[in-house]
């Protein structure tokens, strides 16, 4: 009986997370309200949360509570040439995707932006800044900066791609919630804005070769930073 009850539980909250009513980066439900809203036992929801966290879906901090991370792309299959991201090898393999994708994107976008599409750039950025302290909404404008540069390329088919990868191709590394580890989730972010502003500088400035250079670097540090994660992870 309390098997039923922890994968019920399980698929409920699992269901919030994959569509996006509970975000990457928020808090889930504390276990008490957790426990009247189903009416089940502690063991229960814990038991659910174990396996959420096995799942890659949740990371559990005592003293803190239970934060969602990026969820793998799954329920999408009506998009054309989607994929589930659901392994690291999968988000690796994006990762390697985007570099492709979006250094052709930055190098256009500094080709081709209008000034109206820079400060659309410059907007997301300066809101991914403001954000730094809130994980989830940090990743929303994270995933805004590259859709206004993808947007500023003048060319439709980058800003499709963008928006059928959605906002789950931005990685949301444990790292960024661990109690502990606040020293590097702030250093961590600092790194992002730095990417970011030399992207959009370049972008600014109308340098091609140094907007896609930008882009690479940005794509490539967050590769060496998901490993990073993912071994801290295992430790």
């Amino acid at each position: 009986m309390s098997r039923n009850l922890t994968a019920d539980l399980a698929a409920d909250l699992r269901n919030r997370i994959v569509e996006g009513t509970i975000q990457p980066g928020d808090k889930l439900p504390s276990e008490n309200t957790l426990i009247g809203e189903f009416g089940v036992s502690r063991t229960v929801v814990r038991s659910a949360l174990t396996r959420l966290q096995a799942e890659g879906l949740v990371e559990t901090e005592r003293g803190r509570g239970s934060f969602v991370l990026t969820p793998p792309q799954v329920g999408q299959s009506a998009t054309p040439g989607s994929r589930p991201v659901a392994t690291l090898e999968d988000r690796l393999h994006l990762l390697e995707f985007r570099m492709g994708v979006e250094g052709e994107s930055a190098a256009l976008a500094a080709k081709n932006r209008s000034e109206r599409q820079l400060k659309a750039v410059q907007g997301s950025l300066e809101e991914f800044m403001s954000n730094s302290g809130h994980p989830a909404h940090a990743m929303k404008s994270d995933y805004g900066f590259h859709r206004a540069i993808a947007a500023a390329t003048g060319n439709p088919y980058y800003s499709e791609c963008l928006a059928n990868l959605g906002q789950t191709m931005i990685t949301m590394p444990r790292t960024r919630l661990v109690t502990g580890a606040e020293d590097y989730a702030r250093d961590h972010f600092e790194q992002v804005t730095e990417e970011h502003r030399s992207i959009y500088a370049a972008i600014a400035e109308q340098d091609e070769s140094a907007a896609a250079a930008a882009m690479r670097n940005h794509l490539v540090n967050s590769r060496r930073r998901l490993i990073a994660s993912q071994r801290g992870a295992a430790s």
